[in-house]
């Protein structure tokens, strides 16, 4: 893998949207033949074989409402055809993952892509996390398994390292409890980088990558131009995410909540997750979901233009910026 000159990796505007378009199954073939039809359209999963749905549905939010009211809406995304489910082991202390395991009872588990992240760096930590996730949801597999919050340049050495997380993950591997394996982080796409270029170095063949990309994502530390090309010449799955910047996006008054899961989905990401907090907000995702059409360069363009100037310094993007949302600097001790 020649990742001598990653920052050389280019792609345009119109590439990208071909490229989306082409990754795009519609509804009606997303289940196959002699199977129901999803009604939202699918897309390949990197080089995996797995068909997921261009939405997904966070994990975090899971934890706001009532956890009846968060079942009903982790099953009414499944039921609509929505099938990649987020989740985190340290989201809300372990309840989104519990309320996520009772949704998936009664032969949900089968309609779900069930994937869910570990905050641990050492190969014990890993291996209890691991263990505690499959037990709150209930299942025997996790299909995607993600090393979470890569921030800080100390994550992806103490990883690899002897002893270190990956050593637990390839165990669970080996043993069934795991199918895939990627990582995440919003904070930096030189650390990011630096994740894909010592995977490759210790032979780890990556399965999917997570982060933010969004319409302010586009101007600045951006993802979307320095990573995305990367993932997608080496057929990595790509997991967008805070395609409305948990809500800061739409404090900017520059754009809609439609216009930015719009955005979302028009890139060539294998599928957009989106925090619902209610049947509501699921709807208005679904919706989206449904109605999908990509945009067009020059809509893009446009609506590039007028985000501009409010994406400058990241206000909107509070995940780079600040530590708010970096929970593993809160709580080392979850890191082992």
């Amino acid at each position: 893998m020649d990742r001598t000159a990653p920052e050389a990796i280019m792609m345009t505007r119109r590439e990208f949207l071909e490229l989306a378009a082409a990754m795009t199954i519609a509804p009606s073939l997303a289940q196959g033949e002699g199977k129901p039809a999803a009604s939202i359209p699918r897309r390949k999963l990197g080089r995996t074989g797995e068909l997921v749905s261009i939405i997904g549905i966070g994990g975090a939010h899971l934890g706001r409402p009532s956890a009846e009211e968060a079942i009903r809406i982790v099953r009414t995304a499944l039921d609509a055809g929505a099938n990649f489910l987020d989740n985190c082991w340290d989201y809300n202390g372990g309840e989104s993952e519990v309320r996520m395991g009772r949704a998936l009872q009664g032969g949900y588990r089968e309609k779900a892509f069930l994937m869910t992240k570990i905050d641990g760096r050492t190969r014990a930590a890993a291996a209890r996390q691991i263990d505690e996730s499959l037990r709150r949801l209930r299942t025997d597999r996790i299909d995607l398994l993600q090393f979470h919050e890569i921030i800080r340049a100390t994550d992806a050495p103490r990883i690899f390292a002897r002893g270190g997380a990956l050593e637990a993950v390839s165990a669970a591997r080996e043993a069934g409890k795991i199918r895939f394996v990627g990582f995440t982080g919003h904070k930096s796409p030189d650390l990011h980088l630096e994740m894909l270029r010592m995977a490759s170095a210790n032979g780890l063949r990556l399965d999917a990558v997570q982060m933010p990309l969004n319409v302010m994502d586009a101007h600045y530390q951006s993802f979307e131009q320095r990573v995305l090309p990367v993932l997608l010449k080496e057929e990595i799955g790509v997991i967008g995410m805070k395609p409305l910047g948990d809500g800061h996006v739409l404090e900017s008054d520059a754009v809609t909540a439609a216009e930015c899961l719009r955005y979302a989905m028009s890139l060539p990401v294998s599928v957009a997750i989106t925090g619902c907090d209610s049947l509501r907000v699921l709807d208005q995702a679904l919706d989206a979901a449904r109605a999908f059409r990509p945009y067009a360069e020059a809509e893009i363009t446009a609506l590039l233009t007028r985000t501009e100037q409010a994406a400058q310094g990241g206000v909107y993007e509070q995940y780079k910026t600040t530590q708010h949302y970096d929970g593993t600097t809160h709580n080392p001790q979850w890191l082992g």
